[in-house]
């Protein structure tokens, strides 16, 4: 067992790093699954995504490559079988309007909160976020693979076993002390917890409907307690997400 799980503040010793203040917006969208609209942007996850940026026109200029990081634009869904309903969890620095919607896709009005919080070290939060999980696999040096050979960019497989899943959210914890970005590049989250503790679940694959592009994302929904240790990195990660598929869904780290 990591030490931070049960670890309070006062044994965080005499660095121990000031506290970090995370200020985003929060607005949960519940849309009718049964809509014609909706229907589509579940077995499209980039309609998905065009649903959520679309409540953000106007904010940059049309055509940005970094829309979603400028807005620093996250979200989350699940999908209630039983109801028909869709619920989208969406994070960003300004709050969105979906008014534009077509009509009868809201199944409720959206509501939005401002989350104004101050984090400190040792403190301890309930967390749930759902992850893309993959490992970069290089292809290393290949001769005559240019005008003068060189490396050749690797690509992402994706992890889908459970014990895989938690070796690579485990990577990111930060212990006490730990610096905020691994040795091996990894960027770490200012956390720490006890991984045995942590409840994991591997989620259905979603994918684009474009082919040729080959979108098909891995998930997996990750739920613990974290502990605090770097403040300052731990609202970072909140802010930005974890990992990659961030535009479809994945990274937003929700705590309580």
């Amino acid at each position: 067992m990591n030490g931070t799980e049960s670890l309070g503040r006062e044994g965080l010793g005499p660095e121990t790093p000031g506290p970090a203040r995370l200020v985003t917006t929060h607005t949960l969208l519940t849309l009718d699954a049964r809509h014609p609209y909706t229907a589509k942007a579940l077995i499209d996850v980039q309609q998905l995504h065009r649903v959520v940026m679309g409540g953000f026109r106007g904010w940059v200029e049309d055509g940005s490559p970094d829309a979603r990081a400028q807005l620093r634009t996250l979200f989350g869904w699940t999908v209630d079988l039983r109801r028909a309903r869709l619920a989208l969890v969406v994070q960003s620095m300004v709050p969105g309007d979906w008014s534009e919607l077509p009509r009868g896709v809201l199944a409720e009005r959206p509501e939005s909160l401002l989350v104004d919080r101050e984090f400190r070290a040792g403190e301890r939060v309930d967390f749930r976020a759902v992850v893309n999980p993959v490992a970069s696999r290089s292809a290393g040096h290949v001769p005559g693979s240019g005008p003068t050979g060189g490396t050749v960019r690797g690509t992402r497989t994706a992890l889908n076993r459970p014990e895989q899943v938690k070796s690579w959210f485990v990577r990111r914890l930060q212990p006490i002390g730990a610096p905020a970005v691994a040795p091996d590049g990894v960027v770490r989250i200012g956390a720490d917890t006890d991984p045995e503790r942590l409840a994991l679940r591997i989620l259905p694959r979603v994918s684009g409907r474009r082919a040729q592009q080959g979108l098909k994302l891995a998930r997996a929904e990750l739920r613990g307690t974290l502990t605090v240790t770097d403040p300052a990195v731990f609202v970072a990660a909140l802010t930005r997400g974890v990992g990659h598929g961030r535009a479809y869904g994945c990274g937003l780290v929700l705590v309580r």
